[in-house]
C-alpha cells in the first residue's frame, strides 16, 4: 500500500481550477517514493468558476450596413472553464464601451481608408471591465482586477515595436478594426499586458482612457508647452477631449470650432477660458483661418485638427502664423486637396497622428489625481441589448445632442 505523505494528501482534497497543474501520480509501493508529475488538465469546480452568469453576446456590422446584436465567442461554456484561454490571456467582462466615430464608419460606410468590412464584424474598442478568468501563466493580474482594456495586439518584432512606436507596428491587430474583432461583447479573451488596472476608478472612465489616450498622443506629439496658443478644430468627443488636455497643460489663449453652436455650449462649460467659433456655411477657407487667428490675437502657433474635415484641415493652415504646425488627430477621406503654397511660403509643418503608443499610464494617472476629468462628455447610455439604438443616437448627434455615447453590462 503506498504512503501519501501529508502535503500529498491536502493536494489531493484541493478543488482544481481550470487550469494546468502538477498532478501527483501515485505509485504502490512498500516505501514513500517521491511522486511523478505530470500535467493534466482540470475542470473548474463551480467554487471556482468564473462570474458568467448570461450568455456572450456583440455588435456586429457587415458590408450590408445592417447593425445587430447576437451570440458572440467565447461562449459562456468557454468563459467558466476557461478552456479558450491561450498562455499570457484574461478573461474580461466587459462593463463599460464607448462608441467611436470609427465604429459608426465601419458600420455605416463599411470601410476607413484600406481597413474594410468584408464579413459580419464586431465593433468597439473603448472598454473597461473585470478580470474573471486567468491563465496560469499569466502573474500580474487577478481574478476581481478592473481593468482598462487597450485594444492593441502587437508582433514585438518590427522597428516600431522595437523603437517603442508600438502603433505602427507591421503586423498590428487592433480590436474592431477589421478583421480583427472588437470588445462590445458581455465577455473577451485578451492579453494581460494590455489590460491596465484602474483600480477604483469607475468602469465610465476606465472606457473614456481610449479617447483620452489618443488626445494625449496628439498633444505629446504636437509639443504642446505651457503658454502656448492653440486652436482645437471639431468639438466633438476627441476635440473635447483635446480642449481638456490642453487647459491642463497651461495653454493660452485656447480658440475652439465647431459647426454646432450646441457642443461650442460644451466646451464652454469645460473650459470657460476657450474662446469659440463657429464655422458658418459659405466663409472661404481664408476668412475662417483669418478670424480665428485673430479670436487668439493673432499669435497662433499650433492648430491641432480633430475633425478630419478637409475644409477645417485648410483653414487650420491658414490660421497659424509663419512657422507654425498643423497637427491632424482626426481621421478623414483617403484623398484630400491642402492649400500647398501656403504651406511651404509660410513655412508651416503638416504633421498626422495614428492612434497612440504607452499613453495609458499616463491617462490613468491624470483621472485619478483629478487633473482631467471627462464624466460631462458622457450624455447617453444603454445596455447591450439596446447597442443599436445606442449606435443611432450617437450617428444622429445633430439631432440627439450625443457627444460620447456608453454601452453598458451591468
Amino acid at each position: 500500500m503506498s504512503r501519501v505523505t501529508p502535503t500529498v494528501r491536502s493536494l489531493l482534497r484541493q478543488p482544481y481550477a481550470s487550469q494546468w497543474r502538477q498532478t501527483p501520480v501515485l505509485r504502490p509501493s512498500r516505501a514513500w517514493t517521491k511522486p511523478a508529475y505530470q500535467p493534466i488538465r482540470c475542470l473548474a469546480t463551480p467554487a471556482a468558476m468564473p462570474k458568467a452568469s448570461k450568455e456572450n453576446i456583440g455588435v456586429y456590422c457587415n458590408p450590408a450596413h445592417d447593425l445587430w446584436v447576437k451570440e458572440s465567442g467565447p461562449s459562456m461554456n468557454e468563459v467558466k472553464t476557461g478552456e479558450a484561454l491561450k498562455e499570457g490571456e484574461v478573461t474580461i467582462a466587459i462593463k463599460s464601451t464607448g462608441i467611436c466615430g470609427s465604429d459608426i464608419h465601419f458600420w455605416r460606410h463599411g470601410r476607413i481608408g484600406p481597413m474594410v468590412v468584408e464579413h459580419d464584424h464586431i465593433l468597439g474598442h473603448e472598454s473597461a471591465g473585470e478580470i474573471i478568468a486567468v491563465h496560469p501563466s499569466v502573474k500580474n493580474l487577478s481574478v476581481g482586477d478592473r481593468v482598462a482594456v487597450e485594444p492593441s495586439s502587437i508582433c514585438n518584432k518590427c522597428e516600431p515595436c522595437l523603437t517603442g512606436r508600438y502603433n505602427g507596428c507591421l503586423e498590428m491587430r487592433f480590436m474592431s478594426t477589421p478583421p480583427v474583432d472588437g470588445l462590445l461583447r458581455r465577455y473577451v479573451n485578451h492579453s494581460a499586458i494590455w489590460c491596465h488596472k484602474i483600480g477604483n476608478m469607475s468602469y465610465e472612465d476606465g472606457a473614456m482612457l481610449e479617447p483620452l489616450s489618443v488626445s494625449l498622443a496628439g498633444m505629446h506629439r504636437a509639443q504642446i508647452a505651457l503658454g502656448d496658443p492653440v486652436l482645437i478644430c471639431g468639438a466633438g468627443p476627441i476635440g473635447l477631449m483635446t480642449l481638456l488636455c490642453c487647459a491642463a497643460a497651461g495653454a493660452e489663449p485656447i480658440v475652439i470650432t465647431d459647426i454646432d453652436q450646441a457642443r461650442l455650449d460644451v466646451a464652454k462649460e469645460i473650459c470657460p477660458r476657450v474662446k469659440t467659433y463657429k464655422v458658418e456655411p459659405g466663409v472661404s477657407m481664408e476668412d475662417a483661418g483669418a478670424a480665428m487667428s485673430k479670436l487668439a490675437g493673432g499669435a497662433l502657433t499650433t492648430a491641432l485638427e480633430c475633425s478630419g474635415v478637409e475644409s477645417s484641415i485648410a483653414a487650420a493652415i491658414y490660421s497659424v502664423k509663419f512657422g507654425g504646425k498643423v497637427f491632424v488627430i482626426g481621421v478623414g477621406k483617403p484623398d484630400m486637396q491642402i492649400p500647398f503654397m501656403r504651406l511651404s511660403t509660410q513655412e508651416i509643418d503638416l504633421q498626422f497622428q495614428y492612434r497612440y503608443a504607452n499613453t495609458w499610464p499616463r491617462a490613468i494617472r491624470l483621472v485619478q489625481s483629478g487633473v482631467i476629468d471627462m464624466k460631462r462628455l458622457v450624455t447617453h447610455r444603454f445596455d447591450l441589448e439596446d447597442a443599436v439604438s445606442a449606435f443611432e443616437t450617437s450617428a444622429g448627434s445633430a439631432k440627439t445632442g450625443a457627444i460620447k455615447v456608453l454601452i453598458q453590462n451591468p
